[in-house]
């Protein structure tokens, strides 16, 4: 959040971020699949009804339920081949106040039904160093959230499988909301322009 935190929202924060790399942990250790990705989603609705640090604001976790989702789609789980760049730093732009400055690393390069995608990487230089993907596709601004979604953040243990041999795993059934979808009291980085995708992905976290 914009503001800055005290020590014991610190520590909560800490706990959070450590609960969300467990659960992370449980997804790559878990079988590929929709079992899987429905544990993912329990857990993740007890951090969000239950937490501190959740992005459901306070006055609203009482009735909380769950996080709605697009239908599990074997098919959005692909294998992206990374082709390495460099660049200068860039500034990913804020919901609110703010931006987060990043690199681009790579492109990751991937097909589903016999369309290729691309969808650049990028590595934060806060959190001491972290891979970030964010990307907005057709859904954006009517199924889910205009600003774009989240599929890996390294920093939160936000990662699925890889990357081995140049090749990371991209699970878009995965895909989940920046905290600021839920409670605009949040400042998160947005999808820049260049992860923009012209294709709906109905998998992942959508709106209600």
């Amino acid at each position: 959040m914009t503001e800055p935190l005290s020590l014991h929202d610190t520590l909560d924060l800490l706990d959070y971020r450590r609960k969300v790399a467990d659960l992370y942990t449980s997804v790559r250790a878990g079988p590929p699949g929709e079992l899987t990705w429905r544990n993912w989603r329990e857990q993740r609705d007890t951090l969000f009804a239950t937490h501190p640090q959740s992005a459901i604001p306070p006055e609203q976790r009482a009735t909380f339920e769950h996080l709605p989702y697009f239908d599990y789609d074997s098919t959005w789980r692909v294998t992206a081949s990374l082709e390495p760049t460099g660049g200068d730093p860039l500034a990913i732009s804020h919901s609110a106040d703010g931006a987060t400055t990043a690199h681009l690393f790579a492109f990751a390069h991937f097909t589903r039904h016999a369309t290729e995608h691309t969808l650049p990487l990028y590595w934060l230089d806060e959190y001491s160093g972290d891979l970030f993907l964010p990307f907005r596709d057709a859904t954006a601004g009517a199924e889910s959230y205009g600003g774009g979604r989240y599929l890996l953040d390294t920093a939160k243990g936000a990662d699925l499988d890889g990357p081995t041999n140049g090749q990371l795993v991209l699970d878009f059934n995965y895909a989940y909301h920046p905290s600021c979808a839920h409670d605009p009291d949040w400042s998160c980085p947005l999808a820049p322009r260049e992860n923009w995708l012209d294709v709906p992905i109905r998998a992942g976290e959508r709106l209600p």
